[in-house]
């Protein structure tokens, strides 16, 4: 790029990052998403770096965030609170440890701090005798606003100070966050009174932590880390981040136990891969992980410039969320005859994966969202979770932007669509509609129903187009001749599945109720009711009442259950599948006495002989419960291949640890 381009893109880019900072920092309502605000960031620094004498004070690379909201009192910072420079791969990791050998004219080895990147708004706490006297937030990193009396009603921050060695004066940083939980609480109470919702965590903390009335932020649930000091006290006499951070903990502040020291800088990059794998585990959320180098002399001597320490980067995470526009939406009907409208969207990359549709959930959240065909909209992807449009950015409508109509028939069978005062969504309420009994025949032959391995969702479809399965125990009569002959399979594959469908003509009592696809019915009241009844002509013959006093079964649910098994369809169904061969395993997987009953299970890893679903329904029929985060309730952690941070973890806590054989020498023995 030429100088003069570089001029006009450096305006270009300093204006927009100005506005977007302002909107994210102050108003705490984003235009654009992280991901895009670093990479317009990037673009700034390296043509800063490629013209340096293009640089001005007022460019964004010489701040660190907004500035002071003006309804607050200013408070000035001792020492600036600055921002951290961001990498995004290992390549640059690896770049960060070498400018650091330069600066210290050493290639000696150097020992990092680990720390996860919390999603939530920076603070800084000022202690006096021990005494909480001052809160700030970053502001533009000189000053911040006071917002002392919002922080006094986070619960975590300490008021006075434990211990008997305790700093005359004591600056803190860390910070302030919503879990997700508490995030997806206060979203659901906004939704309720008609408020706008927090787009997310980050803005929620921030937005909370704003309030002119601290009885308002007293009500968030938000939470504290600290993560260091504006300067080390000398009554603390540390010497690196780590140790810092011990002192803090005795102090009374609440420090991440993720937090870890490595040796090196390939101990780094493994940590990163092990935070990347735990991100969407954690109760809060997480977008990068800081590190830092741990010794504070060496920090001393790195320095910092206008915006950043030189001893500090944060490694970003791939973006959960990110901006596109909405090309057109279409509407599918699924098992329960639910009616969905999903968003075809323009392709956009979240999460490390390419995404070009997006659930728009119900009719209420497209009014509620004000979403439009044609909107710039913030998509978000995080873990297994089907992407969703989290807002429309109203303030990019170009006046071209068309109203989303709901259809008043089913798309797939042209029966009149029926909208219920007590539910959210529209339903097909055809039982014959095409669309609903191929979702059906799909999620009972998938993993979360049979698990029948071979018939994934394409082979399902294309059985029934080709009309060898119309029913759930047509699985269980294919022919191997007409399945080999079908386009992309052969004689290899038909028996594969033949030997798949086999396998589970006998299944227990819970894993057919799962299959079975009742609604309001997951694998929850599913292990409840295959854990009350004895076989399934009791489950069937069980009246209203019984199935509501069964603990963790409501109202709603339990008249689910009675109508399904009083439908004549339902009947001819059962009597179908008995017919096809399939038994349901008499109850004797466990013990009268339920041998694991107490015991709370962990899986992590990859498993050889089991799928991480078929482990856990194993354990649950043995009597024990099962969770998906490490906390002080689990008893027993199963780890696979690749089991990541959790196994080191679990070792810390000191849990009784299970590779895969040895927990299923453990269920052999019990069975």
């Amino acid at each position: 790029m030429e100088q003069g381009q570089a001029v006009e893109r450096l305006q270009e880019l300093r204006q927009q990052l100005g506005l977007h900072a302002h909107r994210y920092y102050v108003l705490d309502d984003p235009l654009i998403s992280d991901g895009q605000y670093d990479q317009m960031f990037r673009e700034l620094l390296d043509l800063e770096a490629q013209y340096p004498d293009l640089v001005t004070e007022d460019s964004p690379s010489h701040r660190v965030g907004g500035l002071p909201v003006a309804a607050f009192k200013q408070a000035e910072h001792v020492l600036p609170m600055l921002s951290l420079d961001n990498i995004f791969n290992a390549e640059e990791l690896y770049s960060f440890e070498e400018k650091l050998f330069r600066y210290l004219h050493s290639a000696d080895s150097l020992r990092y701090i680990c720390e996860p990147k919390l999603d939530g708004l920076a603070v800084e706490l000022v202690y006096q005798q021990g005494v909480f006297t001052l809160g700030a937030t970053r502001g533009d990193g000189l000053i911040g606003e006071d917002v002392t009396a919002q922080l006094r009603t986070v619960a975590s921050i300490p008021l006075s100070l434990q211990g008997n060695t305790i700093p005359e004066q004591l600056i803190v940083r860390g910070e302030v966050f919503l879990g997700k939980e508490g995030f997806a609480r206060l979203n659901q109470q906004r939704q309720q009174e008609g408020e706008p919702l927090f787009a997310n965590p980050r803005n929620a903390a921030a937005g909370s932590l704003r309030q002119l009335d601290p009885k308002v932020t007293a009500k968030r649930p938000l939470q504290f880390y600290v993560y260091g000091v504006a300067s080390v006290p000398e009554v603390l006499a540390t010497t690196g981040q780590e140790a810092t951070l011990r002192a803090l903990g005795k102090l009374g502040f609440p420090v991440n136990p993720l937090i870890k020291c490595c040796q090196s800088i390939t101990q780094v990059e493994e940590e990163y891969r092990n935070m990347l794998e735990l991100r969407h585990e954690l109760a809060y959320e997480i977008d990068g992980m800081v590190v830092k180098v741990d010794e504070l002399a060496l920090q001393d001597r790195l320095g910092a410039t206008a915006r950043a320490p030189r001893w500090a980067v944060a490694w970003k995470f791939p973006a959960i969320q990110a901006t596109t526009k909405i090309d057109s939406v279409e509407f599918q009907v699924g098992r329960t005859g639910a009616v969905t409208p999903v968003a075809h969207l323009q392709p956009v990359e979240v999460n490390g994966a390419m995404v070009r549709r997006a659930t728009l959930h119900n009719k209420g959240e497209i009014l509620r969202k004000d979403l439009r065909i044609g909107d710039t909209v913030l998509v978000q992807r995080a873990g297994d979770v089907i992407p969703e449009v989290v807002k429309s950015v109203v303030d990019l409508r170009e006046g071209t932007e068309t109203n989303i109509e709901f259809p008043q028939n089913c798309p797939e069978c042209g029966q009149p669509l029926v909208e219920k005062a007590d539910e959210a969504v529209v339903r097909c309420v055809n039982p014959l509609c095409p669309a609903q009994q191929l979702q059906k025949l799909i999620f009972f032959a998938g993993k979360n129903g049979l698990d029948l391995d071979g018939l994934g969702k394409k082979n399902v479809e294309q059985l029934v187009a080709k009309g060898l399965v119309k029913g759930p125990a047509d699985f269980f009569r294919l022919d191997p001749v007409l399945l080999a002959e079908l386009d992309g399979w052969g004689e290899k594959s038909a028996n594969k599945v033949l030997e798949a469908v086999a396998e589970k003509k006998e299944l227990t009592l819970e894993r057919l109720v799962t299959a079975l696809g009742i609604r309001r019915v997951g694998e929850v009241t599913a292990t409840l009711l295959g854990t009350h009844f004895s076989d399934l002509p009791a489950l069937m013959h069980a009246s209203r009442e019984q199935l509501v006093h069964i603990e963790g079964i409501g109202e709603q649910t339990a008249e689910s259950i009675f109508m399904f098994f009083r439908d004549a369809a339902t009947l001819e169904l059962l009597q179908e599948l008995e017919q096809a061969g399939v038994r349901i395993c008499p109850k004797g997987g466990r013990t009268k006495e339920g041998v694991l009953e107490g015991r709370v299970f962990v899986f992590t890893g990859t498993l050889n002989q089991l799928s991480r679903e078929e482990a856990k329904q194993l354990a649950k029929r043995f009597g024990a419960k099962v969770a998906s985060t490490l906390s002080g309730r689990v008893t027993d952690v199963v780890v696979g291949v690749k089991a990541g941070s959790k196994q080191k973890k679990a070792e810390d806590l000191g849990l009784h640890i299970l590779d895969e054989k040895q927990f299923l020498q453990l269920v052999e023995q019990e069975a």
